[in-house]
C-alpha cells in the first residue's frame, strides 16, 4: 500500500526542536522506506526544502538540505504539470480544497497512493481514492 507523505511530516522528521513529532514523522518514514512505499511530488519537495531552511530550529545548512531533497528523489517524486493543475482546480471545488491542498490530493492519487499522510486535512477524511490519516492525531491503524 502506498502512501502520500505531505510537507509537514517531512519537515518535523528533520526539525530537531519538533519534539515528539520529530520522532514519530521519523518513525513513520523509516517504515515507508522500508517497505518501499512512499509517494512524494515535486511540490512537496520544493515546500521541504524552503521550510528546512527558513521554519526548522536550527535551519538546516544550504548543503544538508539539498542532500535530503537528493535523498528523496528516489521516491520518484509526481511532477505537477498542467493537466495535474485543472485538476486540482476541479479536486479543490468538489471537496472543497484550497488550491494547493488539491494539488496534493491529485498527485497522491497519480502516485497510486491510499492514503496521505499530513495535519493539514481532517483526519480520516476521504478524498475520492485516497484517506488522510494524521500521524500526530492519534496512533494510525
Amino acid at each position: 500500500m502506498k502512501a502520500f507523505v505531505d510537507t509537514n511530516v517531512l519537515v518535523y522528521a528533520h526539525d530537531r526542536a519538533a519534539g515528539w513529532k520529530r520522532d514519530r514523522a521519523r518513525e513513520l518514514l523509516e517504515e515507508l522506506w522500508n517497505r518501499s512505499s512512499g509517494v512524494l511530488s515535486t511540490q512537496v519537495l520544493q515546500e521541504f526544502y524552503v521550510n528546512v531552511r527558513r521554519k526548522a530550529r536550527p535551519p538546516l545548512p544550504t548543503d544538508e538540505a539539498r542532500a535530503l531533497v537528493a535523498d528523496y528523489l528516489a521516491w520518484d517524486p509526481v511532477v505537477s504539470d498542467g493537466t495535474a493543475v485543472l485538476d486540482a482546480i476541479d479536486v479543490g471545488e468538489r471537496h472543497q480544497l484550497s488550491f494547493w491542498d488539491a494539488l496534493i490530493v491529485v498527485a497522491a492519487t497519480r502516485g497510486g497512493a491510499s492514503i496521505i499522510y499530513s495535519e493539514d486535512f481532517s483526519h480520516r477524511q476521504k478524498l475520492g481514492p485516497v484517506q488522510v490519516l494524521n500521524p500526530f492525531a492519534e496512533v494510525v491503524s
